[in-house]
């Protein structure tokens, strides 16, 4: 995947996230940090349903849009974390009981944010597609 395709996966991730209402969501810029990922997109879910309903969403649109399927997917989400492995991008759903306990950013935090514009109007959910 080209770069600015990954990055802009990146950030489509980060959108559909925020478009199922999760929050805190963040992509941290991994190229020059490692070798297996370009980006990784973390965010909060309030609870194991609203985490399984990002993943869902993200997997959905995705497929639908990129023709991308994950190359792996840890949706054990009733465990407070789910994770979707787009090869060049993860996608990391933690609720916040998870989130502080693996602490993601905290270790990477040399690793470059991306500036998100997250205020645009929503995307349509693959529910009503």
């Amino acid at each position: 995947m080209s770069e600015s395709r990954s990055e802009g996966l990146a950030r489509r991730l980060a959108a559909l996230a925020d478009s199922k209402k999760a929050e805190e969501i963040v992509v941290l810029d991994m190229r020059e940090l490692v070798s297996y990922t370009d980006f990784l997109t973390i965010c909060t879910a309030r609870n194991e349903r609203q985490a399984k309903a990002v993943v869902d969403e993200v997997r959905l649109q995705v497929k639908h849009e990129m023709g991308l399927l994950p190359s792996g997917a840890d949706t054990g989400v009733d465990a407070g974390w789910a994770v979707l492995d787009y090869l060049d991008c993860f996608l990391h759903v933690f609720t916040e009981e998870a989130r502080d306990r693996f602490q993601l950013e905290d270790l990477w935090r040399e690793a470059p944010r991306l500036e998100l514009d997250l205020d645009e109007p929503e995307a349509p959910s693959a529910a009503s597609a």
